[in-house]
């Protein structure tokens, strides 16, 4: 029997070393890609051959993007690092939002504040045009210090809001008791950084700092497991579903007991605001899904 040249086994390291970069290139996200900038005049931009994309802010302009592809429900993370110092003044929104006069949108915006004063993440869910579902909370960690992963699960049952894994929020498909629920619009992935500070910092009783310009706000490791929509198709109703995933297990998943202990936990020790204890707000009674345990 004729036994393996002598330069085999450096011939097959080199082909897994081969075939490991070409895997790790795959996985990698592209930010190119995946989103288009639609303002700014400059002010955004994808660095580092689309591994990172950041917005920034002058006293002139903001600047934002959104996502090529439209979603019909899907699991979307993205790594954001916000504004550091004293963001006071400066929202950073990143949400999903379909078109139109009955629009459906989920969305996360960070609410920046003077320097040692924690951000607000500020969350809300319109269907059909109509929102004030806000609930806002203060994280546990300094969210200007470092990347972390937020993450949006939105399936036909539930709407989930989370941060490294932890669930902010549930929102309930509760349309059995009227009210309306995300599931026919497609939507983009939106993104921007702008100055609000008539009404962000204390209610705008704290104005943006402009010698501090430009604000830059940082995103990374987007990961869309989603049903792209695409000419009135979804992805998932395919054969051969063009994501490249092929487990589609976060359709139908819901907060097991480890996540709702977990969920309790920050509502209990970070919640800041939530509409479903505003009864003057709502003098006529609360919103039905107020009612749902």
């Amino acid at each position: 029997m004729d036994s393996f040249p002598s330069t085999f086994p450096v011939m097959l390291m080199i082909i897994t070393l081969m075939l490991c970069t070409l895997i790790s290139l795959a996985s990698a996200s592209n930010l190119n890609q995946d989103f288009d900038i639609t303002w700014g005049d400059g002010r955004a931009k994808i660095l580092n051959s689309g591994e990172l994309l950041t917005l920034s802010l002058d006293k002139a302009s903001g600047s934002g993007f959104q996502s090529k592809n439209e979603y019909l429900f899907g699991k979307i993370d993205m790594q954001l690092k916000l504004v550091p110092g004293n963001s006071a003044g400066t929202v950073t929104a990143y949400y999903l939002s379909s078109k139109g006069s009955t629009w459906d949108e989920i969305d996360f915006e960070f609410l920046g504040n003077l320097s040692g004063d924690p951000y607000i993440i500020h969350t809300n869910v319109f269907s059909q045009g109509k929102g004030n579902r806000e609930q806002q909370f203060y994280l546990w960690f300094d969210p200007t210090a470092d990347f972390h992963t937020y993450s949006i699960l939105w399936n036909p049952q539930r709407i989930i809001f989370s941060v490294d894994g932890t669930p902010l929020r549930e929102f309930k498909n509760l349309e059995s008791i009227g009210v309306p629920f995300p599931k026919n619009q497609a939507m983009r992935i939106y993104s921007s950084l702008w100055n609000a500070d008539d009404w962000a910092t204390r209610g705008g009783l704290v104005k943006t700092d402009w010698t501090l310009a430009p604000f830059t706000a940082s995103y990374r490791n987007f990961n869309a497991n989603a049903c792209v929509w695409s000419s009135g198709i979804s992805s998932c109703s395919s054969s051969s579903p063009s994501s490249p995933s092929t487990s589609n297990a976060w359709l139908s998943q819901e907060l097991d007991s480890t996540s709702q202990d977990r969920l309790k936990w920050v509502q209990k020790n970070y919640m800041i605001y939530n509409y479903c204890t505003d009864s003057k707000r709502f003098p006529q009674g609360l919103p039905p899904e107020c009612t749902m345990s």
